[in-house]
């Protein structure tokens, strides 16, 4: 996937204090992005994931008061200590609502605030160590602090499961966690535009009636895709913002029909069978091959 992994060793309780810890998180990251260069990655694609204790310290460094230093002697410590993503895994955010080590493992969920980094949760159902609840406390605050992020809490696990390898439903994590990096952009250094045209004109695509989708699925396997819900009422103009816009370079667009109603009503004519079979004949998705180009255009080959 192109992803560089570095494994952090830091001091950890319980012979160190979790702010000794936060302090070797915030090297790290600081350390990777002043030799970016050097490693040949992104500094501005740097992600944190930890598991546990590991998932607090990555809690931690995402919400530290500390950010920036740019008086110091050290010029690593002049870089920027925060991710760019979070992957805290079945992590302690809040030691006191957990109830054990409140003074180790100091409330995260209380500091997220709008530049907290994106972040990808991951939590088990069944662990009794560290309760699903320490991950929706940070997920609740995200949402409140309009930060994007996802979380998966699996039915299945016990704490400390890892990958989850031998067990094919919950080591779903992993690749769900993979299409979300891709999703937002993490996995290519290509920029994301914004889309404001109205759909190509093209033999095969015709406006769909009523509620559709417009996605446009790239090539590169790295690249996100993007999606906008359209009505009649849009007439025909696709608009995504570049935050969740596509990247420049060759895709299949598809129109997806998800309504033939609109606008939209009670009348429930789709429990009548000789009413929905016409439907259900007719093509659901329509798919053309597109460029994007790098000032936003979409154009048909």
């Amino acid at each position: 996937m192109g992803v560089r992994a570095f494994v952090l060793r830091y001091r950890v309780g319980p012979k160190y204090h979790s702010s000794i810890s936060l302090l070797d998180g915030q090297r790290a990251i600081r350390f990777v992005r002043h030799h970016s260069e050097r490693f040949g990655v992104d500094p501005n694609r740097l992600g944190m994931l930890g598991f546990s204790a590991g998932g607090h310290l990555t809690f931690a460094v995402g919400t530290s008061d500390l950010r920036t230093q740019p008086s110091a002697n050290d010029p690593i410590d002049r870089e920027s200590s925060v991710p760019n993503f979070l992957v805290p895994v079945y992590g302690v955010s809040n030691g006191e609502i957990r109830g054990r080590k409140a003074t180790e493992y100091l409330a995260t969920d209380t500091k997220v605030n709008a530049d907290t980094p994106p972040t990808f949760l991951v939590h088990t159902h069944e662990d009794d160590i560290v309760s699903s609840e320490q991950s929706t406390l940070f997920y609740n605050a995200l949402r409140r602090a309009g930060v994007a992020a996802e979380m998966h809490v699996f039915g299945y696990g016990e704490h400390g499961v890892g990958l989850a390898s031998g067990d094919p439903d919950t080591s779903q994590w992993f690749p769900l966690l993979v299409r979300w990096m891709r999703r937002s952009g993490f996995l290519t250094r290509m920029p994301r535009v914004p889309i404001q045209q109205t759909l190509p004109t093209h033999d095969t695509i015709e406006h769909p009636l009523g509620m559709f989708w417009v996605t446009l699925i790239p090539d590169d396997p790295h690249a996100p895709i993007a999606r906008v819900r359209l009505d009649p009422n849009a007439g025909g103009l696709v608009q995504i913002p570049a935050s969740h816009g596509p990247v420049p370079g060759p895709h299949t667009l598809e129109l997806r029909r998800i309504s033939h109603t609109w606008p939209f009503d009670a009348v429930g004519e789709y429990q009548v069978i000789d009413k929905a079979q016409p439907m259900l004949n007719e093509r659901p998705t329509i798919s053309v091959r597109v460029v994007v180009e790098t000032n936003g255009t979409i154009r048909t080959i």
